[in-house]
């Protein structure tokens, strides 16, 4: 890939433009590079936004993108121990990316408010001014981990 898709999961996500969750904008961005079609990949992503159905566990952008690392790298024969290997170490250089700009990879403390039980209007606020970053992010680290040279081999 030459030319950088982070425009596009921004756009994607649903304060941007689009209306999709997290996790959505970043495996909908790349998947097709992958051979999985972009219906298919929102719908899988689908219940991934909000930290997990909004548990707020692992960030959305970050789920989307540990799923990216799978659909390039991930195994498929059960005996491949290699490429399951490969796939964990990237998941963890792109958490240890993440987590540099960003401290944690948890919803909850991304946002510091409660989605479900907390006041609605803080939460809308906080969704828009902070997850456009996260987005951002996991989108520039994606197509670190999975566009260069150094870092695929």
């Amino acid at each position: 890939m030459n030319k950088s898709k982070v425009n596009e999961a921004l756009a994607c996500f649903a304060c941007s433009g689009e209306g999709f969750n997290c996790s959505q904008a970043i495996l909908s961005t790349y998947c097709e590079e992958y051979g999985l079609d972009k219906k298919t990949a929102l719908k899988i992503a689908c219940g991934l936004g909000a930290g997990m159905g909004r548990l707020q566990e692992t960030c959305g952008a970050v789920s989307g993108a540990y799923l990216l690392i799978g659909l390039k790298y991930g195994n498929f024969l059960k005996e491949d121990n290699q490429a399951k290997e490969k796939s964990y170490a990237l998941v963890r250089k792109f958490t240890a990316l993440f987590e540099e700009r960003n401290k944690t990879t948890n919803c909850l403390e991304l946002l510091g408010v409660d989605l479900i039980n907390g006041d609605k209007k803080i939460a809308s606020e906080r969704v828009k001014m902070l997850c456009p970053k996260m987005v951002q992010d996991a989108a520039e680290i994606i197509e670190q981990i999975l566009f260069s040279n150094e870092m695929a081999e």
